[in-house]
């Protein structure tokens, strides 16, 4: 999956010479953690919240309100901004800017075209999106989980015995993470099936295979978090 399917394409960006204080206001107003930085129309750089709360003074600070204000406004986002800009290309892989932000513990990339033009932002919640989008949790609460050998054919024994017994398969994954050589993890996930059909299934994998686990994601009661408005 390519990471132009699935950036945000509505980027809000600023100018180098926008104030701390400006930057503040507009990620608060646009509920964003990072914000691209311009020069001349040309990205140069991004500034997180994290940036900002560090730049900011510190709560103990001897300035008055007036001053305090003064310098919020006067220090601009390009002296406090990321150094060193990591972008990712809109035609890459969204595997591949994960890696990336795994790699340097961020949690958003600029998205630039072949001329280096910015045209969007891929973020963690992004990346979350895909691996919901590609598991099928959404079409199957089903998973089973395998260590099989590391060959030719082998999935499709497993994936035959599920088809035989009229399961539905809606994703396919592999790893070799944590797994003993010449074997590899798979997880199948399925569509919901009758109990009594379930059970046999279950049985025939466990007597053919070696199952590492059967689960069944539940849905229908996902928590959500509650914002508390400030009065």
């Amino acid at each position: 999956m390519l990471v132009k399917g699935w950036m945000a394409s509505e980027v809000i960006a600023i100018d180098e010479n926008t104030s701390m204080m400006k930057a503040t206001q507009i990620m608060k107003e646009q509920n964003i953690r990072r914000l691209p930085v311009l020069r001349k129309g040309k990205l140069v750089g991004i500034i997180t919240d994290r940036d900002l709360k560090d730049a900011a003074p510190s709560k103990a600070t001897s300035l008055d309100v007036h001053e305090l204000y003064y310098l919020l406004s006067e220090i601009k986002v390009k002296d406090i901004m990321a150094k060193g800009l990591i972008t990712i290309n809109g035609d890459d892989t969204v595997e591949k800017a994960a890696v990336i932000m795994l790699e340097n513990r961020i949690s958003g990339l600029p998205v630039v075209n072949n001329k280096g033009d910015l045209i969007g932002v891929v973020t963690l919640t992004d990346v979350l999106k895909v691996l919901v989008s590609i598991t099928g949790i959404y079409q199957g609460g089903i998973q089973f989980a395998f260590s099989i050998e590391d060959r030719a054919g082998a999935i499709k024994e497993v994936a035959d015995t599920i088809r035989a017994h009229g399961g539905r398969m809606v994703s396919i994954l592999t790893s070799w993470d944590s797994c003993e050589k010449e074997c590899r993890h798979v997880f199948i996930r399925i569509m919901d099936m009758e109990k009594e059909k379930l059970t046999a299934l279950t049985k025939e994998l466990e007597k053919r295979f070696i199952v590492l686990y059967t689960t069944r994601d539940d849905l229908s009661n996902i928590p959500h978090r509650q914002v508390v408005k400030a009065k």
